[in-house]
């Protein structure tokens, strides 16, 4: 029963997040909608913070289990795949008080889906474990700048035509980096 509670208060929530403003949200609007009482919500979140922290942890923990022959590309469009669907609910976060709860998010994901990247292609090189940091530190501050950046245009462009043109125009050099190193 717990599960299938959480799944309807996380569910009710995007909703209403892909509706209106996060500030604009309160527990009473979620139990209501979701069809629970309050202290239901209380039972499984502290508050709506802690409600958003643990969907991205799930989408987090998601990114960890993917194929290991996975491309750049696919395990970008994996990550952002989520950020692609509830635009206007990662709009919302992205916009208000709560934005670091996204940013740490974003930044965990990110360094997560590069460190698998790395370590399986670094098995191939003698690559040196301060220099593997160094190329994850790279791509992540690149990506997680790419997608701050995209927030920060309103979302203008296609995210995922975007990622395609970079990983064809810098096809190879996450290799040439490991070689060097």
């Amino acid at each position: 029963m717990a599960n299938f509670t959480e799944r309807a208060i996380k569910e009710t929530f995007l909703n209403l997040l892909n509706q209106k403003p996060v500030n604009k949200i309160t527990v009473k609007d979620i139990s209501q909608t979701c069809g629970i009482n309050r202290n239901t919500f209380y039972y499984h979140y502290n508050d709506i913070p802690s409600l958003m922290e643990e969907i991205f942890t799930e989408q987090a923990e998601l990114i960890v289990n993917l194929d290991e022959n996975a491309s750049l590309y696919e395990l970008l469009i994996y990550a952002a795949d989520f950020a692609i669907e509830n635009k206007t609910a990662v709009y919302h976060i992205y916009k208000s008080a709560n934005r670091e709860v996204f940013e740490t998010y974003l930044e965990r994901i990110t360094e997560k889906t590069i460190s698998n990247l790395i370590e399986r292609k670094a098995r191939e090189y003698n690559t040196s474990e301060n220099n593997k940091k160094a190329i994850i530190h790279y791509y992540k501050c690149l990506l997680v700048g790419f997608v701050i950046d995209w927030l920060l245009s309103g979302m203008q462009y296609e995210l995922q035509d975007e990622l395609k043109i970079i990983c064809d125009l810098f096809d190879g050099a996450m290799e040439k980096a490991l070689e060097r190193g």
